[in-house]
């Protein structure tokens, strides 16, 4: 497979008009992270977006950041604290993953419900298009309403439709203050009672997940940020809701990190992923352990997005994730195989069924990229 690496957004789609005039397959790179994501994509290019570095404009005033696609997530993170400012994302392989496969891959963590995720943030991009043009959405200021939000679009489209070249986000201040804890159950329901309790508080936590790993306690993980008040306010209301469901407090000692990080630990067997209605997820969660190829789950009780980690032989990780991907669909969510092994991948597709909106979606795919050269194979539509 030839691999390029364009500087610039017009060498960028001087590389896609040409793949697209031979019908060449294309695969977009960016830190590799999430590469498992979606079906198999047939390529005999890939694009790196390594050569697309950098901070393009940050205007701290505006609270705007403008950065390039092939930017690491943690080189923007360290660079904004350098101006007392954050972008509250708390992606998946936080070390590696960089802007465009962010949006690309509509990657969310465990802030989302606290600050909105990807798609509330991005507000503008530029992308690389298979005519060999580039189009620019959005703008680099907030309040920007004109036209319509293209942006979106690219959000989970996990490289079908462009390659993202740049794109502007809302920045917020560095809180004053930060807070954590961690607390220990027995059982699922009252960790999770908890959490649901803790998550609809006034002062809203920043994360609030439930994990569990086979053979493992519940563990309930709080974390808080804003000024000192909230913070306290946040931590005293946590404590009152683990005390009264009897649960022990502890240290967090980075499990936040590692429940987060789950989807980059999920190397063998088979990872579902679901996003359920806020009153189906306790129930949900503690139902999941119970399957015989469990392994760890992960709920992120304020979104109501749960993973499941399943092991084992491949007739029982088979039949535990069609099983769970039906019942999700039954309380009213939707699911789909986050990864799995290769060996795997015939009988495990990314989704159960059809997307809603497939026919629509296909029509953009073919607007944007007539000659299917992108990511061919890699979503339902494409």
């Amino acid at each position: 497979m030839n691999r390029v690496t364009p500087l610039d957004a017009m060498d960028c789609a001087r590389v896609l008009a040409e793949a697209s005039r031979e019908r060449r397959p294309l695969r977009i790179a960016g830190g590799s992270t999430k590469a498992y994501l979606g079906d198999r994509a047939e390529a005999d290019v890939e694009i790196a977006t390594a050569g697309l570095r950098g901070i393009v404009d940050h205007v701290p005033a505006d609270l705007t950041v403008t950065v390039a696609a092939g930017t690491r997530i943690a080189d923007l993170a360290a660079a904004l604290e350098g101006a007392g400012q954050l972008l509250p994302l708390d992606p998946p392989h936080a070390e590696a993953a960089t802007i465009g496969g962010v949006i690309a891959a509509n990657s969310n963590g465990f802030w989302r419900a606290r600050f909105g995720g990807v798609r509330d943030l991005l507000i503008g991009t530029r992308t690389a298009l298979p005519d060999g043009t580039v189009a620019r959405a959005g703008g680099r200021v907030v309040k920007n309403v004109a036209g319509y939000d293209l942006d979106k679009l690219l959000v989970g489209s996990l490289g079908t439709l462009g390659v993202i070249v740049e794109a502007t986000f809302k920045v917020l201040p560095q809180p004053s203050a930060r807070g954590g804890m961690a607390a220990r159950f027995a059982d699922g329901s009252p960790a999770l009672a908890a959490a649901n309790a803790i998550s609809r508080s006034a002062a809203r936590p920043e994360a609030c997940v439930v994990a569990r790993r086979a053979s493992g306690p519940w563990r309930l993980l709080v974390t808080a940020s804003g000024a000192n008040a909230t913070v306290d306010r946040t931590m005293g209301d946590a404590r009152r809701e683990i005390a009264s469901q009897r649960g022990s407090v502890e240290e967090l000692d980075g499990g936040l990190d590692d429940a987060r990080e789950l989807p980059a630990r999920a190397t063998t067997g088979a990872l579902v992923k679901v996003a359920l209605p806020l009153a189906a997820t306790a129930a949900f969660a503690v139902a999941a352990v119970r399957f015989d190829s469990f392994a760890e789950v992960v709920a992120d009780v304020a979104s109501g997005v749960i993973r499941i980690h399943l092991l084992g032989d491949e007739e029982t990780v088979v039949a535990d994730a069609g099983a769970l991907l039906l019942g999700s669909g039954v309380v009213g969510g939707t699911g789909r195989v986050e990864r799995r092994e290769d060996h795997l991948r015939d009988r495990l597709p990314t989704w159960p069924s059809r997307p809603r909106g497939d026919a629509l979606m296909r029509r953009i795919k073919e607007a944007f990229d007539p000659n299917a050269i992108l990511e061919r194979g890699r979503a339902a539509f494409a």
